[in-house]
């Protein structure tokens, strides 16, 4: 990952990392880097997982939110969109994660940050819409 140029890349090779047993080891670790792509990584990693594994359980998902209310703050365009996918892709899954992950980005929007500020305004309109509502109505 760290010498991945791209972000398309990246986020291509995360797709293959989501399948494999280590992708939570690799969440916790790239979360931290300061690298722009790998640290984007983490997050694409997160919304990945988020998506296509429908067996994991809420709490363990729920680790993540530490992950991204730290990485809030980055300014780096590809690494705060990454963290805006992750956060909303969570907030998909069910209603009890939808509930935590608004609560979450209301956490975020405190933060003294232009980048916190647009990924919790994001992740608000569309977590609270109301067709985000609906097809986690559908879901139950």
């Amino acid at each position: 990952m760290a010498d991945f140029d791209s972000w398309d890349v990246g986020d291509q090779v995360s797709a293959l990392i989501a399948q494999t047993p280590f992708v939570i080891c690799k969440i916790h670790g790239w979360s931290s880097r300061d690298e722009e792509f790998v640290k984007r990584a983490a997050f694409s990693l997160i919304a990945e997982i988020s998506f296509y594994h429908k067996k994991m359980a809420d709490v363990e998902f729920e680790q993540f939110f530490p992950l991204i209310m730290r990485a809030a703050t980055d300014e780096r365009n590809f690494v705060k969109k990454a963290v805006n996918w992750a956060l909303r892709n969570i907030g998909k899954r069910n209603k009890f994660l939808n509930k935590r992950a608004i609560e979450v980005a209301k956490e975020i929007q405190k933060l003294d940050s232009k980048s916190a500020r647009w990924i919790a305004a994001d992740a608000i309109r569309e977590l609270t819409s109301e067709a985000a509502q609906k097809r986690l109505e559908k879901r139950k």
